[in-house]
């Protein structure tokens, strides 16, 4: 059983081993293995901000005390841009296929909902094959194709776009 709930500070540590392990298991992801280098301490400071802020989330993924996956949230101060919800999220390899994403936007749409929230939108490149299923299964459709967006292994990538529009 797995549990869809917000970080809270105290989660810091639990946090960093699974963006570690994301890091290592997928290269669809932008950090390779080893670049991260954000401390416990400061992701305590930024989860504690997230939470007065109310502008931004980030959903894990609990199953038996150990996290699994994330969905990270970014919302905007700017007014024109208030409306928005940048996304990023990752599921463990071992975890994958089991309903886990699903969970994560179906828990990200509700608190963006609470919060009149109107667009939500990501990136992923696009030989991801298994997460735009995901992306198109929420209701998220191409907006654009930005060519070589990434360097993985020594070859260029292009990434989509991708947004959803709430009512």
């Amino acid at each position: 059983m797995v549990k869809i709930r917000p970080i809270r500070p105290e989660d810091a540590e639990a946090y960093i081993r699974l963006l570690v392990q994301v890091d290592n298991e997928s290269a669809f992801l932008l950090f390779e293995p080893g670049e991260r280098t954000t401390t416990a301490a400061q992701w305590r400071t930024m989860i504690s901000a997230m939470a007065r802020e109310e502008v931004s989330t980030i959903l894990v993924a609990e199953h038996e005390g150990e996290f699994v996956g994330f969905l990270r949230a970014r919302g905007e101060t700017i007014r024109r841009l208030r409306h928005t919800l940048y996304l990023v999220v990752a599921v463990r390899e071992a975890f994958a296929g089991q309903g886990i994403g699903t969970q994560l936007f179906m828990a990200v749409e509700e608190w963006a909902r609470e919060r009149k929230l109107h667009r939500l939108h990501l990136a992923v490149m696009t030989h991801n094959q298994r997460s735009i299923a995901l992306y198109e299964k929420m209701g998220f459709v191409v907006e654009g194709r930005h060519l070589h967006a990434a360097l993985v292994n020594g070859r260029y990538v292009d990434e989509y776009t991708m947004a959803k529009l709430l009512d």
